[in-house]
């Protein structure tokens, strides 16, 4: 039987979700305590993959369990997970979906702070910047949906059959005090560290040290820049996820009362 499990994770101590040999993972702290939990061993396959340090407030994974399920999966798996990990639903799904080849939508958040907090350092990234242009920022960001091919904000684009994001909306809100920022962006696909990259240039024109035209060009001649210059990970959530036949609400309030923050359209 298969089954779909609704989680959230804090990142900043995990070197991604995706099982990598030497470092810990997301999947493979789950994989080890579902194993031990149902006593056999158990592959799970994600919706996707976050980078070291990057969060997620909505996330899914699948598994497929063939023993009988007499007892409180959801409850002894919270128990035995870190608090940096949290599990929220486990549904049992009708044939044979697939969390990650089915998302028909993924949603990201990356959040700014401007001045330093020691509360936020974990969940926002810090930049030192007094008089970040919030308008021209705005502008650039309107220009992502009116453009589907992303070849020049990823790493490594020829790893890919192709480099065409389909991406549905873009925002950039400010938070009433005017010195935290958040940057959402909606997509069928990402591509790798694509919205780091974005975010990177997003700032160098909020800096002014980068203009919409030079901004717009990258997507219009599809020449990757120079310098890539990624925004740091710890700011960025991978905030929903939606399916044809599954469309849920984040669980975590965090992401719209952070802090007790109102966030406002540029």
């Amino acid at each position: 039987m298969r089954y779909f499990f609704h989680i959230a994770y804090q990142g900043q101590h995990f070197s991604g979700w995706q099982r990598q040999p030497n470092v810990k993972s997301v999947q493979e702290v789950i994989e080890q305590t579902l194993s031990k939990i149902l006593k056999t061993p158990i592959t799970i396959f994600g919706c996707g993959r976050t980078d070291a340090q990057v969060h997620a407030s909505q996330f899914f994974f699948h598994a497929d369990i063939h023993s009988d399920i007499d007892f409180d999966l959801l409850y002894i798996l919270n128990k035995a997970l870190p608090s940096t990990i949290a599990i929220f639903d486990i549904i049992k799904m009708d044939g044979l979906p697939h969390a990650r080849f089915d998302a028909v939508q993924r949603k990201y958040d990356y959040f700014v702070h401007t001045y330093k907090d020691p509360f936020l350092n974990s969940q926002s990234s810090y930049y030192h910047e007094q008089n970040l242009d919030v308008h021209k920022m705005k502008e650039v960001v309107n220009l992502l949906p009116k453009y589907k091919d992303y070849k020049a904000f990823c790493t490594h684009p020829d790893k890919y059959e192709h480099t065409i994001c389909n991406v549905m909306e873009a925002d950039l809100l400010i938070d009433k005090n005017g010195d935290r920022i958040r940057f959402y962006i909606a997509s069928n696909r990402f591509l790798g560290k694509m919205i780091r990259i974005l975010m990177g240039k997003i700032l160098l024109v909020g800096k002014g040290e980068l203009s919409k035209d030079e901004f717009e060009s990258y997507l219009i001649n599809l020449q990757t820049p120079k310098l890539l210059l990624p925004a740091h990970p710890t700011g960025l959530y991978l905030s929903k996820v939606t399916y044809p036949y599954l469309d849920l609400k984040p669980r975590t309030e965090f992401l719209s009362a952070k802090q007790g923050a109102d966030w406002f359209s540029v």
